[in-house]
């Protein structure tokens, strides 16, 4: 069974981070904290930061040129580029766009869809549909994040979490039997101010005087977004299998959103997933936002951790509140 009339699924993976590493015991130079803490409450080691004049589009046009030399094609076979992201180079033009014209995928319309953690995912179900119903045949899909850019450095509570960087999926037909078989999409938009840039848009324009008060950094309620990730994560995979009419048992391999070990553990369990077929890079990478899920998934199947025939699980929740989950067969 399939939520699509036509197999489509992921033929080609990239991922891109800066190089720069940030250590825990970096930071406890900086702020109140210190490694142990981190890596208990988080599972965070490191994170990577971009470097000055390194920009979202810059990782994400890497990311993509991967992706699509391992789907074997051109930027002339590019239809569609949606980039996932809240921290894109500026409002206007789209981040999508910039990578268009970096790609040089002239014939590629481009966009930016903005649902935080959960970017990727959301972007993987709406390539799906869009070549499901054949108005494209491929579909490029970025997430991208330079959260350093939108945290305050001396907020322990936030700096410690997140990192940058950039992961990219090609989605387009494949054999009959593979690809996507379930999703699940949803969104809580009276639990928004749980995480939010308060100071970054037309609400609240940025001045002198909230980017002094770190309005323009991002602010979350740990708490709140904790208890939300922890009931969200699995159910988010459950409703995607029902959809593609799957069993827990079907499942051979679970990509979460890499935010904090012990919300992943927690989804696991719930999934009765064993550690062994969860896909974990958080300690290297910390919170990619919405690159967390498209980084994850290419080490995965260039590690050989994801193989074809897995039936595969993604799940991402995030700021909106957002959520949503996928199930493929991977090919």
């Amino acid at each position: 069974m399939t939520m699509w009339t036509k197999p489509v699924g992921i033929i080609g993976t990239g991922s891109f981070v800066p190089e720069n590493i940030v250590t825990n015991a970096d930071l406890e130079k900086i702020v109140d904290t210190n490694d142990q803490w981190i890596r208990e409450r988080t599972g965070i080691e490191e994170r990577r930061v971009a470097p000055e004049g390194m920009n979202a589009s810059d990782m994400a046009t890497e990311a993509a040129k991967r992706a699509m030399e391992a789907a074997g094609l051109t930027a002339e076979d590019i239809d569609c580029i949606i980039v996932a992201t809240l921290t894109g180079d500026m409002s206007v033009p789209s981040t999508a766009c910039l990578v268009q014209a970096n790609l040089g995928a002239t014939k590629a319309a481009a966009f930016d869809l903005g649902a935080a953690c959960s970017g990727f995912v959301y972007g993987l179900i709406t390539a799906g549909s869009y070549v499901n119903n054949q108005f494209f045949k491929n579909v490029l899909v970025i997430g991208v994040e330079v959260m350093s850019r939108v945290l305050n450095w001396k907020d322990r509570s936030t700096c410690i979490l997140f990192g940058d960087g950039a992961g990219a999926a090609v989605v387009s037909s494949v054999p009959e039997g593979y690809g996507m078989l379930g999703m699940d999409m949803g969104a809580n938009g009276a639990g928004g101010m749980a995480i939010c840039i308060p100071s970054s848009g037309t609400a609240m324009v940025p001045n002198d005087k909230r980017i002094e008060e770190g309005l323009t950094f991002v602010h979350m309620d740990g708490a709140e977004v904790y208890k939300f990730a922890v009931k969200i994560m699995g159910r988010t995979v459950l409703n995607a299998l029902e959809k593609a009419g799957l069993k827990l048992e079907d499942l051979d391999r679970f990509i979460p959103h890499q935010a904090n070990t012990r919300i992943i553990d927690s989804a696991a369990h719930r999934l009765k997933m064993p550690a062994d077929k969860v896909f974990v890079n958080l300690p290297k990478y910390g919170n990619t936002s919405a690159a967390s899920v498209a980084i994850a998934l290419d080490e995965a199947v260039r590690s050989g951790f994801v193989e074809r025939d897995h039936t595969v699980a993604f799940a991402g929740f995030g700021a909106g509140l957002t959520w949503a989950g996928l199930v493929m067969k991977w090919y």
